[in-house]
């Protein structure tokens, strides 16, 4: 049996939606089924605003300027994310600080963060990493009491909650992707929610390229004209096409996520017990996406052996980040091999397991009983 690590689930109405885009002629991004999308998707998120983006690195590079990040300054997250997250912040010639993660959920902490900040400090960027929220109710109070901004990387957690409140709706701005490989998808694609009121007329100028232009479609102005800088930051619609039918199917495709998921911890849950390799923990006052399942192994050579194992009986799996400190990048930032130990350790022991709404009932049992024969075998 081959059993790929994902593949793309595709709802079949998704031609249906860029047909009728076709059909009403708007093709160029920022057009009527944007707008209509974005507010629906704003309003089930509780944020003030949403903006489509063309992927969720540049919802980031738009976050890291409305947040004002500037040069000589410094902003907090992980390490063990996606070059995208530290890339939006170099960007603007700030520097990124890495903090090391909970080793239970690979996400930062208030503990973790709080002895990174520095009168030089201007943002936090917690990572939910797998779907999983980070504890933002510490991280927002640690923030509102040093006067910091929050860009909340959300890529991996569209419709994840903590305490009810949905992620990427605690901090000033969250940001999230629909790649193909992410639960919602148009192939390449984004989206930032502005949380934030004092910055949302200017979110709206650097969308469109640095004009008023969305005035001038309210009748509020006679013509619009460059006002602050921007870029072209709005998809296309015919990916906002293929988008609304991911979303108007987002109940199903997170009921089956969470199925697998759930399946997978409770099979597995006797070598777990054996203390063979841990899982996410899940937090009770959180619901998570389900993006990820992991196991995370005692070391990487176990890593290694038990990935060539499945491999070899077709089973596609996927190591994730080499941590950013660890890079070239990282290294020319100056940061070293052994200055996030935790991170280190647990970014090279984790595995992913195949978890997508196609992968089918027997597919999985055969995941899982490979998985209990490479804990015999290797």
């Amino acid at each position: 049996m081959q059993i790929p690590f994902n593949i793309p689930f595709i709802t079949g109405k998704e031609l249906d939606y860029i047909r009728q885009a076709l059909e009403q002629g708007e093709l160029a991004g920022g057009g009527h089924l944007s707008r209509e999308v974005a507010s629906e998707l704003a309003s089930r998120l509780g944020a003030r605003k949403v903006l489509f983006t063309t992927s969720c690195t540049s919802a980031l590079e738009m976050a890291a300027i409305l947040a004002g990040v500037q040069e000589g300054q410094e902003v907090i997250m992980p390490s063990f994310t996606f070059v995208s997250t530290a890339n939006a912040i170099v960007l603007r010639g700030a520097r990124p600080v890495f903090a090391e993660i909970d080793p239970e959920t690979m996400n930062i902490t208030g503990e973790t963060v709080a002895n990174k900040i520095s009168p030089h400090t201007r943002a936090l960027i917690p990572v939910h990493y797998a779907g999983l929220p980070c504890e933002m109710d510490q991280l927002c109070s640690l923030a509102s009491d040093r006067g910091l901004k929050i860009i909340e990387d959300a890529a991996h957690a569209l419709f994840a909650s903590l305490h009810g409140k949905a992620a990427g709706t605690w901090g000033n701005f969250g940001c999230f992707s629909f790649h193909a490989t992410k639960n919602f998808i148009c192939g390449e694609g984004g989206a930032i929610a502005i949380n934030d009121e004092e910055t949302m007329a200017r979110a709206e100028i650097m969308w469109q390229k640095g004009t008023d232009r969305e005035k001038f479609l309210r009748r509020e102005v006679a013509f619009y004209s460059w006002q602050d800088i921007g870029s072209s930051y709005a998809p296309s619609e015919l990916l906002v096409a293929f988008l609304k039918a991911q979303l108007d199917c987002a109940r199903q495709i997170q009921q089956t996520r969470q199925l697998l998921w759930e399946t997978y911890a409770t099979e597995l849950s006797p070598l777990m017990d054996e203390g063979l390799f841990r899982i996410q923990k899940l937090n009770p006052d959180a619901q998570s996406a389900y993006h990820i399942f992991y196991i995370l192994l005692p070391d990487e050579n176990r890593r290694r052996q038990v990935e060539e194992y499945l491999r070899g009986r077709g089973i596609g799996t996927a190591f994730h980040y080499v941590p950013l400190h660890l890079s070239p990048m990282g290294r020319r930032l100056g940061y070293q091999p052994g200055d996030l130990p935790i991170t280190e350790k647990t970014a090279f022991s984790l595995l992913r397991l195949p978890l997508y709404p196609g992968l089918k009932e027997n597919e999985q049992r055969y995941v899982i009983d490979e998985v209990k024969n490479a804990m015999a075998r290797t």
